[in-house]
């Protein structure tokens, strides 16, 4: 006998509703700790079907249940709108919404990547973090210097030797002076633990063939492509590069109704963000590089203009996603670097 259920989950706990011949019912709540939810996945049947929103836990709530259940399915938030835009949201009214669109098979689930993928990520998302902590001490380092009076450093690098040996010749209050070196001092740390993540994250680029295959492509290199790939996953489920370019949510936005034309506007902009950082880096540096791809730039350029330095060429964006795609699929794998 089929069973769907659904998890509306949080940190501590998960409410559950059950659907049954047609009929929903609240099963309490159960606690979010591995004994919990062992004891949980124990009670269900290899027919049972589950639902869960993504949320922080998802991925190990879900790993944890799919060895005792037919089928775990992960809902995207934003589009069970069931739930987003409900009138009434409590616990119970999500898990039973959630039971119920799985019964019916109307649930818009995600990919649950595997667990190399799910590391990738993580590691991913932990080097884009240190890059943007650094990213505030050095604008904080500016800031001082800026609201002191101080001109615009001689040295290229103001955090380099050069521009750090003129830091410290310039007059500050001494408490400027030891937030200065305070700053330094932080962004010393957070540089070194760069260095460690970079070093781990190329060691899982040279091992991944997928990541030496994207890196033959012009404007990718190894931090670009292991984002592409961590976002990605597998490469094989998305049978054209359209649904990539959707994936990546770098197709435009599309309004029509009745008989008028489609009005194309902005990109829709789904999915992962920091991977979509990544691409815009690669399209600016495919522009650059000599090749098709900055021929095909050139003439989007010629017809539309030159884009403001915060806008990246959108035009050139879908066409990197396909070369992307079919790189990862039909290319020949080079040898390690």
């Amino acid at each position: 006998m089929r069973r769907c259920i659904g998890l509306d989950v949080h940190r501590e706990f998960a409410q559950v509703a059950i659907w049954e011949d047609g009929v929903i019912w609240q099963a309490g709540r159960i606690q979010t700790s591995p004994e919990a939810l062992r004891d949980f996945a124990d009670s269900l049947c290899a027919t049972d079907e589950v639902a869960l929103e993504a949320t922080g836990n998802t991925h190990a709530i879900a790993r944890l249940l799919e060895r005792h259940v037919g089928r775990v399915v992960v809902s995207n938030p934003q589009k069970t709108r069931a739930i987003a835009e409900a009138k009434v949201k409590t616990d119970k009214v999500d898990a039973a919404v959630l039971a119920g669109l799985l019964a019916a098979d109307y649930l818009p689930a995600v990919w649950l990547p595997d667990d190399q993928t799910h590391a990738l990520r993580r590691q991913v998302t932990r080097r884009a973090h240190i890059v943007r902590q650094r990213t505030r001490l050095k604008n904080q380092v500016q800031s001082i210097l800026h609201r002191n009076l101080i001109p615009r450093c001689p040295a290229a690098d103001l955090f380099g030797n050069k521009g750090r040996a003129w830091l410290a010749t310039q007059d500050l209050p001494a408490d400027e002076h030891q937030a200065v070196q305070a700053l330094l001092r932080q962004l010393d740390f957070h540089g070194q633990e760069l260095r460690i993540v970079d070093a781990e994250l190329g060691r899982v680029g040279l091992e991944r063939v997928e990541v030496r295959r994207l890196m033959t492509i012009p404007g990718v290199d190894a931090t670009v492509a292991l984002a592409i790939v961590a976002a990605v996953g597998d490469f094989g489920r998305f049978s054209s590069p359209q649904r990539l370019v959707s994936y990546l949510g770098l197709n435009p936005r599309v309004r029509q109704s009745g008989g008028q034309p489609a009005q194309h506007g902005r990109i829709t902009k789904q999915g992962r963000a920091h991977a979509r950082g990544m691409l815009v880096e690669a399209a600016w540096a495919a522009a650059k590089t000599p090749g098709p791809l900055r021929a095909f730039y050139e003439r989007v350029r010629a017809r539309r203009g030159m884009q403001s330095p915060w806008s990246p060429p959108p035009a050139s964006w879908p066409r990197c996603a396909g070369i992307w795609w079919s790189a990862s699929r039909t290319m020949p794998s080079p040898g390690p670097r």
